[in-house]
């Protein structure tokens, strides 16, 4: 007699066999959006693939519905990505989508791993490439549109952090066929800038959130080896936290938006008054940790000087400097004496030397007046010549009488 078995466990029993089936675990699908519907409560949508000879009912659960870029329309033709699984209740076969994306973003994706692959095996993402970015940032460059929200959020970021910081603007378009040479000259203008007029500390590679298509511009390799071979650190904040580039593998640090790319190059001034705040308080434990120790020592030198009597230092002191004055007037007058005796001698001496001395003997010095020579031979005068004698006690004068000389 053949078996029989319920509704349920056959349906359970198919469930099992596809669940097995490691080839519907991991299919992509393609075909036309219809009956598109997210539901109010739980989040998850649901809708129909179909292309023209069958119809596939789809589910996608609200965490991956929350990285759609955009709802899909009807009739948008897609690629989906996801697991077969069968509906018990309904008995009705679904796919599980986790990915779905435009028809063409495939060819893209593609490319996109191709490219990563390349770059990883050159070694372009190793972690031990990546530099670290400054403390103190005196100058950052920014790499993005001018006018761009990106860059007005940088801007106010950066000012509302650190208003300190220099900025220097290498304007660029950020989406678009000429986008990527556009960043690649903008990346090398600011790398010359940096070697030859002033330094930059940190570049910003920046755009806002978009598409796939629209953030191709920083998946393209000329970007990619451009930020690798910049002197300046780079960071990249291109897109939003779902949104991955190989600019963000490449670059020294990924933010996740331009407002955190900025929030990440430069110190808020709100930890820095804090951390001022905070050195301050140990400078002033420090300093009175220190007083407390300079009390304890002049305590301790205060206690020392009470063992001694400072009368007895006085005493002794006094009693030195008695014996120093003693010593030393001792020395004076013995000096002294020895410089009467020599000025004394001295002194005799050149008394004998005075002209008065001769004078008071007897002696005269003898003078033509008009000249004042003194006469030392009797040719020196002539008769009728007056003549200046000096003797003991004055001067006179005398004329030459006689020729008989």
């Amino acid at each position: 007699m053949p078996t029989v078995i319920s509704i349920s466990q056959l349906i359970s029993d198919i469930k099992n066999t596809v669940q097995a089936n490691d080839a519907l675990q991991d299919v992509w699908v393609q075909g036309e959006v219809s009956q598109f519907t997210q539901a109010a409560g739980s989040g998850h949508c649901y809708f129909r693939l179909k292309d023209g000879a069958a119809t596939l009912e789809c589910v996608m659960w609200r965490g991956q519905a929350a990285h759609l870029r955009r709802v899909p329309a009807h009739g948008d033709l897609v690629q989906a990505h996801g697991k077969v699984d069968v509906y018990p209740a309904q008995g009705r076969l679904q796919l599980v989508v986790d990915l779905l994306q435009p028809t063409g973003l495939g060819q893209l994706n593609q490319a996109f791993e191709a490219l990563k692959a390349r770059l990883l095996a050159e070694g372009l993402f190793d972690p031990a490439r990546k530099r670290p970015l400054p403390a103190w940032p005196r100058r950052v460059g920014i790499v993005t549109s001018a006018d761009a929200a990106a860059l007005r959020d940088i801007l106010r970021t950066l000012k509302a952090r650190y208003a300190l910081v220099d900025v220097l603007l290498a304007s660029t378009l950020v989406q678009g066929s000429e986008a990527p040479a556009q960043i690649e000259a903008a990346l090398q203008r600011l790398n010359r800038w940096s070697a030859t007029v002033e330094p930059i500390d940190v570049i910003i590679v920046a755009r806002g959130g978009g598409s796939l298509e629209e953030l191709w511009a920083f998946n393209e390799e000329r970007v990619a080896r451009a930020i690798d071979a910049s002197a300046v650190p780079v960071v990249s904040g291109v897109g939003h936290e779902v949104d991955y580039t190989i600019a963000d593998f490449v670059a020294d640090v990924r933010a996740l938006t331009p407002t955190a790319a900025a929030a990440l190059v430069v110190p808020d001034q709100r930890d820095l008054r804090q951390q001022v705040a905070g050195l301050s308080g140990l400078l002033t434990t420090h300093l009175q940790a220190r007083l407390v120790a300079m009390r304890r020592e002049v305590q301790a030198h205060r206690r020392l000087l009470a063992r001694v009597s400072p009368q007895q230092l006085i005493a002794y002191r006094r009693q030195r400097i008695d014996e120093l004055l003693w010593r030393g007037q001792a020395r004076i007058k013995g000096r002294m004496t020895l410089a009467h005796a020599r000025v004394s001698a001295q002194q005799a001496r050149v008394e004998a030397l005075n002209p008065r001395q001769v004078l008071a003997r007897g002696y005269a010095i003898v003078q033509q007046k008009i000249s004042g020579a003194v006469v030392r031979q009797v040719r020196q005068v002539t008769p009728g010549e007056r003549l200046r004698i000096q003797v003991t006690g004055g001067t006179f004068e005398a004329e030459v009488t006689t020729d008989d000389i």
